[in-house]
């Protein structure tokens, strides 16, 4: 079983800044890459930004920026810095990550799902 929990969300006013944190926990042998996803109301979920166990990174185009992904790999952590918010950023935020777990016969992969942080970007 493997868990990721977000916190960090808020209200925001236009211009302002908010640092979302998403930790995993369970049965982890190793994670690869570990992103952000965000729902707007009506929309379907898109990519925000995703990073690798190495550190490479991937904005979306809108994101770029304004945004930086971090991890600490020792921690099975990821965090999402938003600076000069928008109110076109306002959704809800996803974290996810693709997980290496022990089974009972070896080694299993998940693509897990955080329960989702929302991020409201208003005066």
């Amino acid at each position: 079983q493997v868990q990721l929990v977000e916190s960090g969300g808020g209200l925001v006013q236009p211009g302002g800044s908010l640092r979302l944190s998403c930790a995993a926990s369970g049965t982890i042998i190793s994670i690869n890459n570990m992103g952000w996803y965000r729902q707007a109301p009506g929309q379907q979920r898109e990519l925000v930004a995703t990073t690798t166990s190495g550190g490479t990174t991937n904005y979306a185009d809108s994101q770029k920026g304004r945004f930086t992904i971090s991890r600490v790999n020792a921690n099975n952590t990821v965090y999402l810095q938003m600076n000069s918010l928008k109110p076109e950023d306002t959704g809800v935020y996803y974290c996810n990550a693709g997980v290496i777990t022990r089974t009972n016969g070896g080694r299993r992969y998940l693509a897990v799902w955080g329960q989702g942080t929302l991020v409201t970007v208003s005066s």
